[in-house]
């Protein structure tokens, strides 16, 4: 973090220091929202929480190291008093961005933005100290950590931008506006909290492009061509267009020569307007290929040569849990982790994966996916409909709400799938222990809600 003063930080959250607090302390480390995992040195935002409120944690932040609190009221301990304590950590996230020399990057979407993420930090890196969102804190609290763990060093600032309805991604971009955005598509994901469904998903996406700066200012924005509803964004940016596809495209970042690895993992030759290279990526699930393009076309407006972006791409590795991560146990059973989150386009994706990877038998749990609102149903219908069709040998739901619609819709009665639905993880964990044998292959997924990653852990910890 750019060090600074409690005064500054007064100044810049239009707060107060509270009696004691000595104007000149030092901040120097980057904020926490939670007591056990202290920056020292840092500052402690103590925020009202779901099981208890931070004030009451304040004094153990304060013994583990950090120099200042953020805080509501009046606390025993050195602070900055404020209205809205979240509020404070955008505008104090504001101020300190203005004082960055970083390439700022916003990245949203329905479907991938994690590892776009992660995938543009590992690449960018050939150019320069990267600062980029930690897993997938990415809301009105995640941006502005990211942005107060950024240095005076950091060259490029990557911010992951999720939102949940209209005006999320314009309050994020409202306190740190960024030179480069990109819109990897307009799905499903949260269908539910958009009345005007996939219309009012793009209208929140485009956000970003819109706030972007115009070309003439270094504005730069990385739009999906193969996504009509991203592509319709095109005459909202005032910034220069970059494109990527996974078919030519005349002025684009595109792949041709597209397989997959025995593995599942995308091979192809990446095509910019300034060469060819060939690329092999380390992800799972040839939906990847899409992000590896989306950040190909970012560090080309940005300057990399293809050759680079290319040797990049094939070196990266998979950062963030519970995506398309691949476990093998010592039995040989194979585990894909895809349970960090799930949507109608997802589990669509993470099914075809499952279906081109060769295995003794293909079994796939599946969780409910939530934020669907009245599409919830149909979406659980449909998704048994694609699970009968994914060559599965074993299809397993679990939950009592939409599971089980699931499980109706994959019985058709003219394939060999075998289904079995449980209420919960407890018995899905006791029926994979059963079913099991050497050398499956297993798909495990859900909406976090779930929480499939215990029994991820579980199989894991065999």
């Amino acid at each position: 973090m750019i060090p600074l003063t409690a005064a500054a930080i007064a100044a810049a959250t239009d707060g107060h220091l509270t009696p004691g607090t000595d104007p000149s302390l030092p901040v120097n480390a980057p904020a926490s929202i939670d007591s056990r995992h202290i920056h020292p040195g840092g500052i402690f935002a103590a925020l009202p929480g779901q099981h208890t409120d931070g004030h009451h944690h304040a004094p153990a932040a304060v013994a583990a190291g950090a120099a200042l609190v953020l805080a509501s009221r009046p606390l025993p301990a050195p602070a900055v008093q404020v209205a809205d304590v979240t509020r404070a950590l955008g505008d104090l996230a504001c101020h300190v961005a203005g004082q960055l020399p970083a390439t700022v990057i916003g990245i949203t979407g329905s479907n991938g933005k994690t590892t776009t993420k992660d995938l543009a930090a590992q690449v960018l890196a050939h150019h320069g100290p990267v600062t980029a969102t930690d897993r997938s804190f990415n809301n009105e609290l995640g941006f502005p950590l990211t942005v107060l763990r950024a240095t005076p060093d950091t060259r490029y600032l990557i911010l992951e931008m999720g939102a949940r309805g209209r005006g999320h991604i314009s309050y994020l971009c409202d306190l740190v506006t960024p030179h480069a955005g990109i819109v990897l598509n307009v799905g499903t994901a949260h269908l539910g909290q958009y009345p005007d469904g996939q219309a009012g998903i793009a209208a929140a996406k485009s956000e970003l492009i819109t706030a972007l700066p115009p070309a003439d200012h270094g504005g730069l924005a990385i739009l999906n061509a193969d996504d009509p509803l991203v592509a319709a964004m095109a005459p909202l940016t005032p910034a220069r267009t970059r494109w990527w596809s996974q078919h030519p495209h005349p002025n684009g970042v595109y792949a041709r020569d597209v397989h997959l690895t025995p593995h599942g993992q995308a091979c192809f030759t990446l095509h910019t307007p300034e060469g060819t290279a060939p690329v092999m990526l380390r992800l799972t699930g040839r939906h990847h290929l899409g992000n590896a393009l989306a950040v190909a076309a970012l560090a080309h407006g940005l300057g990399l040569d293809h050759h680079t972006i290319a040797q990049a791409l094939s070196a990266a590795e998979p950062t963030s849990g519970g995506r398309m991560q691949t476990i093998v146990r010592d039995d040989g059973v194979t585990v894909i982790h895809d349970a960090y989150n799930a949507n109608p386009d997802s589990m669509a994706a993470a099914l075809t994966t499952l279906s081109t990877m060769p295995a003794r038998r293909r079994i796939a749990v599946l969780g409910e996916m939530a934020d669907l609102g009245d599409h919830s149903a149909r979406a659980h219908h449909q998704l048994g409909v694609l699970a009968a069709r994914a060559g599965l040998d074993v299809l397993i739901t679990i939950g009592t709400h939409t599971a089980p619609l699931i499980a109706e819709a994959a019985d058709t009665g003219h394939n060999n799938l075998d289904i079995i639905s449980v209420p919960d993880t407890h018995d899905a964990h006791e029926v994979l222990n059963r079913v099991l044998r050497p050398d499956d292959l297993v798909l495990i997924k859900a909406s976090r809600a779930a929480h499939l990653e215990h029994l991820v852990t579980a199989l894991s910890n065999r």
